[in-house]
């Protein structure tokens, strides 16, 4: 198993599965567990670090902590449809694609960033046109 989480309480629990996986597949099991960044590395998005979003009528606010980044440090791209937030430090390092709940016009994205917290507002996108039969 690699895992740099010694402390981690669900250890237990993977060794279990890994022994139960080897039994079942008759074969050293490898089960190979990773939270973003590279292996070695302090973990990212989903153990330290919270993301959440918050939807409104008109605009899409997607918050992200990201903990000891430099602003210089973080990349940002969208497609309308997924949010892609890289950054990285010389602990961590995050990698994160966050699937929007509505279509979004990604040239309207602005973002912020202030104390480790991160804060993208998108437009939403203007529904389709609608299409007259002749």
């Amino acid at each position: 198993m690699r895992r740099d989480d010694r402390d981690d309480p669900f250890d237990d629990l993977f060794r279990e599965i890994e022994r139960m996986m080897n039994e079942m597949m008759g074969e050293d099991f490898d089960m190979h567990v990773e939270r973003g960044g590279n292996a070695g590395d302090q973990t990212g998005f989903g153990t330290e670090t919270h993301v959440d979003i918050h939807e409104s009528e008109d605009v899409i606010r997607v918050i992200a902590d990201l903990p000891g980044v430099e602003k210089q440090d973080i990349d940002l791209k969208c497609d309308g449809e997924v949010l892609t937030i890289s950054a990285g430090s010389d602990h961590r390092e995050y990698d994160e694609r966050v699937r929007l709940p509505a279509q979004v016009d990604e040239h309207s994205a602005t973002a912020t960033y202030n104390n480790g917290v991160l804060e993208v507002k998108l437009e939403k996108a203007e529904d389709s046109a609608d299409i007259d039969v002749q």
